[in-house]
C-alpha cells in the first residue's frame, strides 16, 4: 500500500484550514486516512503549524511520500533536515551527537528567523496604526477649521473706507481752488511780462 503524506481541507469558504494526515493514495482527498500528525492554518500571519515531529519523522523513515505542500510543512518544522541527519549517521558520516548539535543549531537559527518575522510584523502594525491616527487627527483639525471659518461672520471694513473716501472729496476742493488760484496768478505774470518788454 502506497501512503502519502498530505492535508485534508476544512473550514468555510475563503477561511479554510488543513489537517496533515498519512493516508493511502487511492483514497480521496477528505477521505478515510491512517492517522493525523497535526495541522495547518494560513489564516494566521505568519502561518500555524502544528506538528507530531516524531510521527512524521517515523513515517518518512517508513516510505511515506509527503505532497509538495506537505513537504513545505515538513521542510519548514525541520522533519526533512533530521531525516537527512539521521541518513548521515546510518551512512557513519559522523555520529548521532554531532547530528544533534547540528539539528540544535538549525533550529535555533530557525526560531530566530520565525521570532523576527512576528517582530517586524507587530512593529509595522503599530506603525501603520499611528500613522492612521495622525492622518484621522489631522482630518479632525481640517474639518474644525472649516467649521469655524464657516460660522465666523465676515468682519466689516466698508465704514472705515467711506471715512477716507469722504476726507479725499474734502481735501479735493482745495486742492482745486488752489490750483485755479496758481492758474491766475501765473496768467498774470505772463500778462505783466509781455507789458515790461513792451515798456
Amino acid at each position: 500500500m502506497a501512503t502519502k503524506i498530505r492535508l485534508q481541507r476544512f473550514g468555510k469558504k475563503g477561511k479554510p484550514f488543513y489537517h496533515v494526515v498519512v493516508a493511502d493514495s487511492r483514497s480521496p482527498r477528505d477521505g478515510k486516512f491512517i492517522e493525523r500528525l497535526g495541522s495547518y492554518n494560513p489564516n494566521t500571519n505568519p502561518a500555524t503549524i502544528e506538528l507530531d515531529f516524531d510521527k512524521a519523522l517515523a513515517w518518512l523513515s517508513n516510505g511515506a511520500q509527503p505532497t509538495d505542500t506537505a513537504r513545505a510543512i515538513l521542510s519548514y518544522r525541520g522533519v526533512l533536515y533530521k531525516k537527512h541527519l539521521l541518513g548521515g549517521v546510518a551512512k557513519g558520516a559522523f555520529d548521532e551527537a554531532t547530528a544533534e548539535a547540528r539539528f540544535e543549531e538549525w533550529l535555533k537559527g530557525k526560531n530566530a528567523k520565525i521570532e523576527g518575522k512576528i517582530e517586524n510584523l507587530t512593529l509595522s502594525k503599530a506603525d501603520a496604526k499611528k500613522k492612521a491616527l495622525a492622518a484621522e487627527a489631522k482630518k479632525k483639525e481640517e474639518i474644525a477649521a472649516a467649521i469655524t471659518a464657516k460660522n465666523t461672520p465676515p468682519v466689516e471694513e466698508e465704514p472705515v473706507e467711506e471715512e477716507t473716501s469722504t476726507e479725499e472729496a474734502v481735501e479735493a476742493p482745495e486742492n482745486t481752488e488752489e490750483a485755479s488760484a496758481e492758474a491766475s496768478a501765473s496768467a498774470e505774470g505772463t500778462d505783466e511780462a509781455p507789458s515790461t518788454e513792451e515798456a
